[in-house]
């Protein structure tokens, strides 16, 4: 650390690896600054984790006031209002960007509402104030993108849809990741006729495919007009709302057309060219393992590196570059094994090797899966199914996998990843006594494994 520059550290975007890192370094004795021209917590905190989960929250009281009936409950018919879940969010959103405000500001951090740009490898534009720093942190995070199709100005992402003014009718969401599953859910769960589209056979490539394709039969169930190997051509603004004319010639009408295909790094108009800074062909920022990029006093981390595009992920990577770059405690990040959850309708919680990654790259393995109907559903009339699933290495028994898909998945599975990521054994699991009565215990009573493909037991 110099007094040659303004700071010692200056942090451009102020989201959820942007803070930590800028917090951290600070509190390791570094002069720090951090500039954001939108909002202070980034997509996580504004239009993302936090607003979706509570919008999933809001969605599932449908079917928990429909429950209730089964548990001798009755009550009025149950209405539901939209502008106050909006309004509601906003206000939670708007303590939580107060929050992250006094973090920064108590650790010492200077806080810049503005836009900054690299002029060279120590200088930026902020503002139109040049400034200089020692090491400069680039954690701009990621944008929606939304293909070049006719019309695709009457489109909405993620972003816009947190702040819809009416709740639609008849909504379209066009995507097969995690963002337009949980929109799906979402959207289905507070009564509007929805259609979800996605290009390809099944949605969610890279999950597990029988929690892909358990999770598209309960959607089904749920009332979500799931249409595979399908794709919007063009769309058109009628008289009372949208038509999507999708590739086959088919249309649809909607209220709203949500899409949710994917987002870009965003490192558009940050000067990296100025700064001779490497980018890949889709715009993600090029690092090495301590997040430095070529130009060795600019550095990357979260979304906008393109690795693994999780809100804790970017934290942890915030942590490891503070330590090594201003507690003198060399730290990398270690990408294996990382828990996530999908909050679907119902949800997912995986970690660990897909089956069909482990037979990829564990050789022999086991599966243990169990799918059945949760005791609430005894009462309530649900017959909403739960997906539990175990992929064991035979050859060091193991416990490789950990997938499910059900009420509570992420709770659940979040303790499975610390079993996981201590290299748990399926005897180990075995030798666990269950919590009873819960949906959790099965994962230590699944005790036969299914029976393996043809092409595994001739091996």
């Amino acid at each position: 650390m110099t007094a040659d520059y303004d700071y010692d550290l200056f942090v451009i975007g102020a989201g959820s690896g942007g803070v930590r890192a800028a917090r951290m370094s600070a509190s390791y004795g570094a002069r720090v600054a951090v500039a954001e021209e939108r909002y202070l917590g980034g997509t996580c905190v504004n239009v993302g984790c936090i607003p979706k989960k509570l919008f999933v929250y809001a969605s599932h009281y449908a079917e928990d006031f429909t429950d209730a009936a089964g548990f001798g409950w009755t009550a009025g018919a149950p209405r539901f209002d939209w502008k106050t879940l909006v309004a509601n969010k906003d206000k939670e959103i708007a303590r939580l960007n107060g929050i992250y405000r006094r973090l920064l500001e108590g650790a010492g951090v200077t806080i810049y509402e503005a836009r900054a740009t690299l002029k060279d490898a120590h200088t930026l534009d902020v503002g139109g104030r040049a400034v200089t720093a020692e090491r400069i942190l680039i954690a701009t995070g990621g944008w929606p993108v939304v293909p070049g199709i006719p019309g695709r100005e009457h489109a909405i992402t993620s972003n816009e849809a947190f702040y819809l003014e009416r709740l639609p009718r008849r909504a379209i969401i066009v995507g097969g990741g995690y963002i337009s599953v949980e929109f799906a859910g979402i959207f289905r769960g507070l009564g509007v006729e929805t259609v979800q589209l996605y290009r390809g056979d099944l949605f969610l490539r890279g999950f597990d495919g029988d929690v892909r394709r358990h999770l598209a039969q309960e959607m089904k169930k749920k009332g979500v007009d799931l249409r595979f190997n399908a794709n919007i051509a063009k769309i058109d603004k009628a008289a009372k709302g949208l038509v999507a004319m999708l590739e086959d010639g088919s249309t649809l009408d909607a209220d709203v057309i949500l899409y949710a295909t994917g987002r870009a790094p965003n490192t558009d108009g940050l000067g990296l060219e100025a700064a001779g800074v490497e980018r890949r062909p889709d715009g993600a920022i090029v690092i090495d393992g301590n997040f430095r990029t070529n130009v060795p006093s600019i550095y990357a981390l979260g979304d906008v590196t393109h690795r693994v595009e999780l809100t804790p992920v970017a934290i942890a990577e915030a942590m490891a570059f503070a330590s090594t770059q201003f507690k003198g405690v060399a730290r990398t990040m270690d990408y294996a094994l990382i828990p996530t959850a999908v909050f679907s309708i119902p949800p997912i919680g995986t970690v660990g090797y897909t089956e069909e990654a482990a037979r990829e790259h564990c050789g022999p393995v086991d599966i243990y899966r169990s799918t059945f109907r949760p005791l609430r559903g005894t009462l309530s009339g649900s017959d909403e199914q739960t997906l539990m699933k175990l992929i064991v290495q035979k050859s060091t028994d193991k416990v490789v996998g950990c997938h499910m898909v059900g009420p509570d998945a992420g709770e659940i599975v979040q303790g499975l990843a610390v079993a996981l990521k201590c290299g748990a054994t399926k005897a180990q699991f075995d030798a666990t006594v269950g919590i009873h009565p819960t949906t959790a215990e099965e994962f230590v009573t699944m005790r036969e494994p299914v029976p393996a493909p043809a092409k595994q037991a001739a091996e």
